[in-house]
């Protein structure tokens, strides 16, 4: 049985660590055609890290899952053409004009349109035109992912760990927000902010600004007590993300690597790897599921 951990990579020195540490597929992108990736992820990069992942025998996939507009789509080819000579392993997207332009240039794609999927027969579309596999929407309950890998042939991705986006706006939010109370914009796009609710104060939201919009990000979540049930469910894709992590990524995908062995090995103790993760865990960022763990009635 095959469970694959797919991990973000800021740099190729992280990439080869969390090779190490038990990642199965990097996943990359830069911001012409990719949303959300942090890292200097020019040509030359891809190739080396490529390079890196196919001497460990490992993946590289790269995002093309960006809100395309015509001039991205017209230079894309030459993109791809350029992706196709390093041989990256596959790409995400979710754009059709892109995918058209993905099939043409024969290389896998994995299906990742956002918030749209969330249904066994919108990837099952998608899967009759050569997609791998899917990256369900984070709003998707663990229910209702269960429920799609049971009526699907393809792989769906499920988020176990780090934070996933809950907003994102085209528009400079933040730059906006700076320009409107007069106060200079001192490097908004640079930063990284947070909102809290009014009535959790120890709530952290990231807001992000970059060249592509404004993102807001949730607070990290994690299904480390939950592994069984995807085990058992089928879902055998598990992502994790480290925009929040640091330096403490590399120990958390080992650790989640332990995890998987531990499952197949019958020794999973819930316990006690919620409690490691807990202590790698950055302090200012707490713990969560999400909507996963909802009743999917309770979120429609």
């Amino acid at each position: 049985m095959m469970i694959q951990l797919v991990t973000t990579a800021q740099s190729v020195e992280q990439a080869e660590a969390l090779i190490m540490a038990g990642s199965d597929r990097i996943y990359i992108g830069e911001a012409t055609y990719g949303l959300r990736h942090k890292g200097d992820w020019s040509l030359e990069a891809v190739r080396e890290v490529t390079a890196v992942a196919h001497r460990y025998g490992k993946e590289v996939t790269v995002a093309i899952n960006n809100l395309m507009h015509n001039h991205q789509i017209e230079t894309l080819p030459d993109y791809l053409a350029a992706l196709k000579d390093i041989g990256i392993d596959s790409v995400t997207a979710g754009d059709p004009g892109a995918i058209r332009l993905i099939r043409n240039a024969n290389i896998p794609y994995w299906y990742d349109a956002q918030t749209l999927v969330t249904s066994a027969r919108h990837i099952q579309f998608w899967g009759k035109r050569d997609a791998i596999g899917a990256i369900a929407a984070r709003e998707v309950t663990l229910t209702e992912l269960g429920l799609i890998q049971q009526q699907i042939g393809l792989p769906v991705e499920v988020q176990v760990y780090g934070p996933t986006c809950i907003h994102h706006s085209k528009r400079p939010l933040l730059t906006n927000y700076f320009n409107e109370i007069g106060r200079p914009n001192d490097g908004a796009e640079k930063r990284e902010y947070y909102v809290s609710e009014p009535s959790d104060a120890a709530s952290r939201y990231p807001v992000y600004e970059d060249e592509n919009g404004t993102h807001v990000f949730s607070e990290d979540l994690t299904l480390m007590g939950q592994l069984p049930v995807l085990l058992t469910g089928g879902l055998h894709t598990w992502k994790l993300e480290g925009w929040h992590a640091g330096h403490a990524f590399v120990d958390i995908v080992r650790l989640f690597d332990k995890a998987r062995s531990d499952l197949l090995n019958g020794r999973f103790d819930r316990l006690v790897m919620e409690r490691r993760l807990a202590e790698l865990q950055p302090e200012q960022f707490r713990l969560g599921t999400g909507l996963l763990l909802r009743n999917p009635e309770e979120i429609k």
